[in-house]
């Protein structure tokens, strides 16, 4: 009995450390110069390399971090881009995901969980997310990215940096830090 006590005592502290908001870490702010990178990725399935400074010539870009494919606040949150993505694509951004954890999955987690909408990328131990100071160390201590979200103008000036554990609110963002860039260009 203090066996099953001990354990149910340990997965309700995680559970309420896990739901603790990580706002207020110290991404790369907006104003910032967006680091070039380029990176190995998959869209519906099919691997690609992806660059930055490429992407970028297509207008700005929406690059959000996050722990690892197939985790449930992960899928979540590509479910919630994969739905926005067409409205995105018509404000002439292109969203990309970056993460450090399960990169082995990304083809498959890019096609059933991005829905073939836009690129997910491997980030081999979070360097790049290392370069945007959006990281975390993972339960193993390895480093992971952090779900950390930034809107990227085409000259490479971050617009908007984003960060909170919580998937739902990243969308939402995202997609205002677009329009207000769409809305300053007119």
């Amino acid at each position: 009995m203090k066996m099953l006590m001990k354990i149910a005592m340990s997965v309700g502290l995680g559970l309420s450390f896990a739901a603790i908001p990580v706002q207020g870490i110290a991404a790369l702010q907006q104003g910032a110069k967006a680091p070039d990178f380029t990176l190995n990725a998959a869209q519906g399935g099919k691997p690609f390399v992806l660059s930055l400074k490429e992407t970028l010539k297509k207008g700005p870009v929406v690059l959000y971090f996050f722990p690892a494919a197939f985790t449930t606040g992960c899928t979540m949150e590509a479910h919630l881009f994969a739905e926005a993505n067409d409205d995105f694509n018509r404000l002439g951004a292109r969203v990309v995901g970056v993460t450090a954890g399960n990169i082995h999955r990304i083809e498959e987690f890019s096609k059933s969980e991005c829905r073939d909408k836009f690129a997910v990328a491997a980030d081999p131990a979070a360097k790049v997310a290392a370069k945007y100071d959006a990281t975390m160390q993972g339960s193993d201590g390895k480093p992971l990215s952090n779900r950390t979200s930034f809107v990227i103008a085409p000259n490479g000036t971050i617009l908007l940096s984003y960060t909170d554990s919580k998937p739902q609110a990243h969308v939402e963002k995202t997609m205002a830090a677009v329009r207000a860039w769409k809305a300053r260009r007119r």
